[in-house]
């Protein structure tokens, strides 16, 4: 194909943002020299197999795990945070196996304790082994983001990243906690993106959604937000139901504005099927069928003095619509 980067074409293609925030709450990042990184999210090829064997079965269990890398971290010191416990630890290489036994069984980790974590953790995914979009766009988006923070004193933490997910949508970046995925960073986007989060808003110009609810809730959510983005904040969303099938569904959403003001949107969805790469590498063999939701239809509905809700925003009902599972 003539196309270079699979960021490129995902965007002529039209592949939307929304819906592809899937990612589990509970993390463990680990820090460690990019140079090292190897293809996989939580491997380095100077780790000893033991160490990528235990890594692989605490994933298996749940917890994502990915390396950070950050030019003023020691490469021989990890900085390792638990997430969303908000806990660090700064451990030597040599003891990496010791504390994650210790972790696993429940002991006392005092020994590697380096404090709560009193900022939100920015990271922007530079994982160039695994996709050159990453290493491209994502390698500028985290100087920009860096500088942002320096300059404006903004109180966010930024590391490096690897994997996660949707490297089509480099450049990518997501806060913890909460969780919150960004996608198609720019440079320029860096600054009012993190003043949005520093004031408990989410950036709609990047956002992919709120990772704890399915595809089509988050591509949803996302048309409310922009409904009511000539307020001042962003109102908080209740989803009271979600109904349809896998081709058509209706999600009305119960809004609380600040002002104590209320609204109740009916958000009509669609799925529909586009032609698009996942990664650099299917360039070769060319763009494949997927299907995505997209919104066709917002209606604002009577508002409902006592509204009963069926589901909150921060938690779906997991019975009729279970909440995407994480890429690797």
């Amino acid at each position: 194909m003539s196309h270079r980067f699979c960021t490129e074409l995902s965007r002529q293609q039209g592949d939307p943002l929304a819906g592809t925030a899937a990612h589990p709450a509970p993390n463990m990042l680990i820090s460690w020299p990019r140079a090292k990184w190897k293809r996989s999210l939580r491997h380095a090829n100077d780790m000893p197999d033991s160490m990528i064997e235990r890594l692989d079965a605490i994933a298996a269990s749940g917890r994502r795990i990915n390396l950070i890398h950050r030019r003023d971290q020691p490469s021989d010191i990890h900085r390792i945070y638990l997430m969303p416990e908000r806990l660090s630890f700064d451990v030597v290489r040599d003891d990496l196996e010791t504390f994650l036994d210790a972790w696993q069984a429940g002991r006392s980790l005092d020994a590697w304790q380096a404090g709560k974590v009193s900022e939100d953790l920015v990271l922007c995914c530079t994982h160039g082994k695994k996709d050159k979009c990453c290493a491209k766009f994502g390698y500028a988006a985290w100087q920009a983001l860096e500088k942002a923070v320096g300059e404006h004193q903004l109180p966010f933490k930024v590391w490096e990243s690897s994997h996660l997910g949707g490297c089509r949508l480099a450049a990518s970046m997501i806060v913890l906690s909460p969780v919150r995925k960004y996608g198609r960073i720019s440079p320029e986007q860096a600054l009012p993106l993190l003043v949005a989060e520093s004031r408990g808003q989410r950036y709609l110009p990047c956002y992919r959604g709120d990772s704890q609810l399915s595809a089509v809730q988050q591509s949803a959510q996302l048309a409310v937000l922009k409904r009511t983005d000539l307020r001042p904040r962003q109102p908080e969303l209740t989803l009271e139901s979600d109904q349809g099938d896998d081709e058509h569904r209706q999600l009305v959403w119960h809004c609380q504005h600040d002002d104590g003001s209320t609204q109740r949107l009916q958000v009509s969805c669609r799925a529909i099927s586009i032609l698009r790469v996942d990664t650099c590498k299917d360039l070769d063999e060319g763009p494949t069928p997927s299907l995505v939701w997209t919104v066709s239809h917002i209606e604002e509905l009577q508002t409902d003095p006592q509204p009963a809700p069926q589901s909150h925003s921060s938690q779906p009902d997991s019975s009729q619509h279970p909440a995407p599972q994480t890429c690797c």
